[in-house]
């Protein structure tokens, strides 16, 4: 059995004293937390007199709160309802979600006139249904009071005439005067967008057009424009490589398109379908990120040793295939073996860099050259048209600015004062300009220092289009009128520049021009009900392309080598859920747990367990960095000794409520290198300047108690024996016995199959249950108080040493046990069975004993502490430290689930509402329920497609195939609970020769 441990508080595993020597003290044990450690005894220190006591005030207390009216909440119905509304029937619209970092094409669900959640669109060839935290989270933004509600003027309120009259009046006299005026937008992805750039530049000619990305690829764009002359990112296809390495590309959390690589590494990675093959996965990297967790070897590389090591395995690659190697270099690590691999897997293997220096670029396009991965596993015909700021550019604007050459700025969806590292100096500039515009959706810093405010709508309340790729391209549309008087920039531009037509009239004439005509559709109005129906149109994509490389690029960077300054190297990374901090005003994506460190409510300085023991540093102490930015200590397991690692996107100035006060911003660490804004630094110094700052995680509190929790075999064993790793599970059925009355499911019988080996714990099933069952949002305090209350949690665990640990996952959620250990032990029966295998909530009935809580074994339900909601009785019981019950953001809340008060027991119900929704449809429509036809929140928002729900008494069924599977198996099998939920054991090559030796 695998020794599995969940945090350095529960390191090393017992009966190990070897590692315990080695770790030392590196975290302060919590006694609250430690309820399951053997040393824990019960004592009773409570006479029966103070029992009787409570329990007297209890029963009063309950009578009182039973004869307290509920507060009385006025609903106006329809006077004269609109044809498309159905009371109590969602309506579902295509959009995009394309903000310039992120692209996602999505369904819109709207409850009487309301959007309350987001899914992904399957007709979109590039997402095909999956999307990600911030997507998810993305409807949150709609009612975010922190939005700008009207134009601004120098921070007082106008109106839009008076803001229109005095921006063009500004913009007349500087083109007048040939004063130059800057656009600085994110990447736009909108053709419609770029063609109205093109008219205002007309309009007015010293406006120049710059793009700047807060989270720079610029080293990739201009790597590529010199080896193959196409400034460009290219697409990449993981789903067709069989070896893929990256060097610190964490491509299933942040790297580029993680929604469309996800599926694709899942894919690859399936064995579901008879497959007798997965993928190899090799991670180089300094932090323990989510794609490293995920690899089959994971090799520690400082940031400084990257060029060196991917020279040399050019040279090994070269000198196989008979190529002058450039001049000699060591690797810290033997890639011997590794070239060999590659070779064998030419045209099938794929070499990623996260990297933004231009010279390791060149690298790994050459070694991805040699390999013949061009136009198999990397397509340069059909580029990725997100990330296409130039950090030089940049640097131009940022000059300009500073030596007082620009006369104005507007400011479309980009907030530099925050996010570039001489932010203080932009905000200074920015003040003394003559014109300074901000088409900002919500509060920002950036938008504080310019003069005008044109607040621009929410993209659920606007008309867009994307072209993420050639010939890729999709539509959004608004699914709700503007909540405050705002209007999306393209408006803006279009009132300046004296254009008479709104913009939904600009787009539909775009694409009559431009993309109608490649349609093949009779008449341009059923063209563009179709696209604005199924939200995406596809043309034939470009024919591959393999230009010619050219290798002098390489011998003009490659032969210099330069030395790296002595002391720590600070790597700076992008959260899944926070990114590059604009969305840091969520609350959902604020309490969700990091993938990895498990955190939430803050950024940290992520330091390497061997480093923590020599510098006698543990969890919380407060570090400063080169006396700019102080951050708290989080030892962590599997980070590179002598580096140090941090998230942007905190220590928001001008954000909301929920951001302002949360973290440190990062940004001025940001080091530039000849021009190029690179993602790490060598620290100068470090002091140690406190302790005892509370970092909330959400699984230092759980054991695993020595049990088989986590079940692995290696794909050589599995292709042997495909019950390998699941041995256990043949015993668990032999010796299952029970004095339970055996459930007899006449009818449905519901079942989620989740697959391991899919399953890369991004956390986006966290967010879409949140905003389909309404979870409460409690808080950093309560969260530091073990009350979080996600319905699922993605469990984490390490094998092996703290330096180097191999990383295991598993969502768990209520298993909706056939024998379930909670139903017996209610005194109001407020937790039961229903007929078909559904274990059920009467929240109603819950008086709060938490019996049912104390007896699952899987720890999966929640109690509302406090009234996170406003559901209570009493008054003053509220604890509310994200405005989650300000009416705004109330208008999210999903009317087909009930909102629960403090006092009550609360976890996943199967998306129960979508079960009877989808099953009195079919009653409606004279037809029987088809496979597939009802999803849970979890399912269909996973990006990799690793749960399958659906009805187990069907044999034609997905998931009772996939139950039928040898590498199924429940979780606790030992308890004879039988869960209607079924694990697949994780299949790797872990365990296998490593081919880094």
């Amino acid at each position: 059995m695998k020794k599995l441990w969940t945090s350095l508080a529960n390191y090393p595993p017992k009966n190990d004293p070897e590692a315990a020597k080695a770790v030392g003290t590196l975290v302060r044990r919590d006694p609250d937390w430690d309820e399951f450690l053997d040393d824990n005894t019960l004592e009773a220190t409570t006479s029966r007199r103070d029992f009787l006591k409570l329990f007297g005030f209890s029963i009063a207390t309950a009578a009182v709160a039973a004869s307290c009216e509920q507060p009385v909440r006025k609903a106006i119905p329809y006077l004269i309802r609109p044809d498309e509304i159905t009371p109590g029937k969602a309506s579902y619209y295509a959009s995009t979600f394309a903000d310039g970092a992120d692209y996602c094409s999505v369904l819109v669900k709207v409850r009487d006139g309301r959007p309350i959640k987001i899914e992904g669109n399957p007709l979109s060839a590039i997402t095909r249904g999956g999307t990600s935290a911030r997507v998810q989270a993305s409807v949150l933004n709609l009612y975010d009071e922190a939005r700008y509600k009207h134009p601004l003027i120098s921070g007082k309120q106008a109106d839009w005439e008076q803001l229109d009259k005095e921006v063009t009046a500004s913009l007349d006299a500087l083109n007048r005067a040939g004063r130059k005026v800057v656009l600085l937008t994110a990447s736009l992805v909108s053709p419609s967008s770029l063609k109205l750039i093109e008219e205002f530049q007309q309009k007015f000619p010293v406006v120049a057009h710059c793009t700047y990305d807060a989270v720079s690829y610029s080293a990739m764009l201009e790597a590529n424009q010199r080896v193959f002359g196409l400034e460009l990112i290219p697409s990449y296809r993981f789903d067709k490589a069989r070896l893929i390495v990256s060097f610190g590309a964490d491509f299933l959390g942040t790297w580029l398109s993680t929604v469309e690589f996800t599926r694709q590494y899942a894919e690859g990675r399936s064995l579901t379908e008879g497959q007798q093959s997965i993928s190899r996965h090799i991670q180089f990297e300094s932090r323990l990120s989510l794609t490293g967790s995920n690899a089959d070897e994971r090799v520690l590389l400082k940031p400084s040793q990257e060029k060196q090591t991917l020279t040399a395995l050019y040279n090994l690659l070269a000198a196989r295939l008979g190529k002058e190697p450039y001049e000699d270099v060591q690797a810290p690590v033997n890639l011997d073996m590794l070239s060999r691999v590659l070779l064998e897997n030419r045209g099938q293997s794929l070499v990623v860099s996260g990297s933004n220096e231009v010279s390791i670029q060149l690298l790994v396009n050459g070694i991805n050259a040699l390999l013949e991965n061009y136009t198999t596993t990397i397509d340069l015909a059909n580029p990725f048209l997100i990330k296409q700021g130039k950090d030089a550019d940049m640097a131009g604007f940022v000059s300009d600015l500073e030596n007082g050459n620009l006369g104005g700025v507007l400011f479309w969806d980009v907030n530099p004062v925050y996010d570039h590292p001489q932010g203080r100096m932009l905000k200074e500039a920015i003040e003394k300009l003559e014109l300074s515009v901000s088409l900002s959706e919500t509060c920002t810093e950036t938008a504080a220092a310019c003069r005008f405010v044109a607040p621009a709508s929410h993209y659920l309340e606007a008309w867009d289009d994307a072209a993420v790729r050639p010939g890729s391209f999709s539509l959004a549309q608004p699914c709700i009128r503007p909540l405050f008087n705002t209007r999306q920039p393209q408006d803006s531009l279009l009132t300046w520049a004296g254009h008479t037509a709104d913009y939904h009239g600009y787009i539909r004439q775009y694409w009559k021009e431009n993309i109608y005509p490649v349609s093949g559709k009779v008449d341009f109005d059923t063209f563009w009900n179709t696209a604005l129906r199924d939200g995406v149109f596809v043309t034939n994509p470009n024919p591959l392309l393999r230009p010619e490389f050219n290798t002098q690029a390489l011998d003009e960077v490659l032969h210099a080598h330069p030395a790296v300054e002595a002391g720590f190297e600070l790597e700076l990374y992008e959260k899944t859920a926070i990114g590059a901090g604009r969305y840091s005003n969520n609350p959902w994506l604020q309490e969700l747990p990091d993938p990895i460190t498990k955190a939430t409510w803050d950024n940290y300085l992520c330091v390497a367990p061997r480093d923590a023991a020599e510098q006698g540093w543990t969890d919380g102490d407060l570090l400063r960095i080169d006396d700019q930015i102080t951050l708290p200590v989080l030892v962590q397991p599997g980070q590179m000794p002598g580096t140090l690692s941090a998230a942007v996107g905190y220590g928001r100035v001008v954000a909301g409520r929920v951001a302002e006060g949360v973290g440190q911003n990062v940004a001025p660490l940001i080091h530039p290198d000849n021009g190029i804004r690179q993602r790490w630094n060598v620290v100068a110094s470090i002091q140690k300047v406190g302790q005892g700052y509370p970092i909330a995680r959400t699984q230092t509190h759980t054991s695993m108690e020595g049990r088989d929790i986590i079940r692995e075999a290696s794909l050589r064993e599995f292709l042997k024996n495909p019950s390998a790793g699941n041995e256990i599970q043949a015993n668990a059925e032999i010796q299952r016995a029970t004095l339970y009355q055996q459930y007899e499911y006449k009818g449905h019988h519901w079942g989620l199959a989740i697959d391991l080996n899919k399953c890369t714990g991004c956390s986006t099933c966290l967010v879409a249950c949140s905003a389909e069952n309404n979870v409460p949002v409690v808080g950093k305090e309560e969260v530091l108080r073990v009350h979080e209350m996600h319905w699922i949690r993605i469990d984490r665990y390490y094998e092996g040493s703290a330096d180097q640990p191999r990383v295991y996952r598993q969502p768990v959620l209520c298993q909706h046990c056939d024998n379930a250990p909670c139903e017996n032990v209610c005194p109001v029966a407020a937790t039961n069975h229903s007929n078909e295998g559904l274990n059920q909530m009467a929240y109603n009935r819950c008086i709060g004993t938490r019996y049912c809580n104390n007896n699952c074994p899987y720890k999966v339900r929640r109690f509302n502490w406090f009234d996170y909601t406003m559901a209570d009785s009493f008054k003053g019981n509220t604890r509310d430290p994200a405005g989650m019950t300000h009416d705004l953001k109330r208008m999210v809340l999903n009317p087909d689930v009930t909102v629960r008060s403090k006092g009550v027991i609360e976890k996943c119900s199967f998306c129960v509402q979508r079960i009877q929704e989808k099953k009195l449809e079919a009653k409606l429509e004279n037809h029987p329920l088809a496979d597939g036809e009802i999803q849970t929140a979890c399912q269909q928002a996973c990006p990799a497609r690793a749960l399958v729900f659906g009805d187990l008494n069907d044999k034609d069924s997905q998931v009772f195939r996939m139950f039928s599977d040898r590498r199924k198996y429940h979780l606790l099998e030992e308890l004879n609970t039988l869960p209607s939920i079924g694990y697949l054991t994780r299949i790797s090559h872990r365990g296998e020769k490593s081919i880094l030796s």
